[in-house]
């Protein structure tokens, strides 16, 4: 069993106990009462004219599956606060808990501070989820290519779409960026991690940009360590990066967020 297969055994029995405490109905009703969704497309600049401007999606992340413990984050929505100072277009919230240490308070007390599009990060694999990230205000949710079936992928990715959010598709090989691809994702990441091994190599990235749209807003995931890591992506093709473990670890956040921004925007081609 990989790492992945076991994060999602895990994730499915959580589910199945948030769904006995809460059944499918009411969390539909409690999406359909929730506010409007946030527009992330244009939020990370998918809407012509493109410019040159590197998006950043800031990540609340406690812990991770290969580094343990990051950070002590007593107050997520302080630390949202600062990322969207620093000029952050997306707050990521992580929700899993086993191995993550992330929870659904995490996501409300984010939603709460911030007025840009919050992403509720996790490992969908049910319908439940995707509900549930808009009952809690969400504006979009992760859709891993590695962990669903083509047909399942489509359809999560419509029924974001009948909610009025997005989803990040998330990809790791050509075979992956192909799937998304012909199921019509505009927002798609590179995930430079390796899932079934957690290693990272940041050199995937400029191999796999190229093999996605124009079209579609390109998002760097995992490796950034560094503002030149940052230049790096953004040279490659990166129109976004999603940053957690370099931002949660700063002493500096909503800085470290600013100094991401301008050091890719200065190394981003036109597109």
């Amino acid at each position: 069993m990989t790492v992945l297969d076991e994060i999602i055994a895990g994730v499915r029995e959580d589910l199945d106990a948030r769904r006995l405490n809460t059944p499918l109905d009411s969390v539909k009703a409690a999406a359909a009462a929730a506010a409007p969704a946030h527009d992330a497309l244009q939020a990370l600049g998918a809407h012509p004219p493109r410019d040159t401007t590197l998006r950043v999606i800031a990540e609340v992340k406690r812990r991770s599956p290969s580094k343990g413990a990051l950070a002590d984050i007593p107050e997520p929505h302080q630390l949202a606060a600062e990322y969207a100072a620093g000029g952050a277009s997306v707050i990521s919230v992580l929700t899993e808990q086993r191995r993550f240490g992330g929870s659904l308070a995490d996501l409300d007390a984010v939603r709460a501070a911030v007025q840009i599009p919050v992403l509720r990060k996790d490992f969908t694999v049910d319908e439940y989820q995707i509900y549930e990230a808009r009952a809690h205000g969400a504006d979009l949710v992760l859709l891993i290519v590695a962990a669903l079936d083509d047909a399942t992928l489509r359809r999560f990715l419509e029924l974001t779409h009948e909610l009025g959010m997005n989803a990040i598709v998330e990809t790791h090989t050509p075979e992956e960026i192909s799937r998304a691809v012909a199921v019509g994702a505009k927002l798609i990441g590179v995930n430079v991690r390796n899932l079934k091994t957690l290693e990272v190599d940041p050199a995937n990235f400029a191999a796999l940009a190229p093999l996605i749209p124009s079209d579609a807003v390109i998002i760097a995931e995992s490796g950034v360590e560094s503002t030149e890591q940052v230049r790096n992506y953004a040279a490659a093709g990166a129109d976004a990066i999603l940053v957690g473990e370099a931002l949660v670890k700063h002493a500096d956040p909503r800085s470290s967020v600013a100094d991401f921004i301008a050091a890719g925007s200065a190394a981003k081609p036109a597109r």
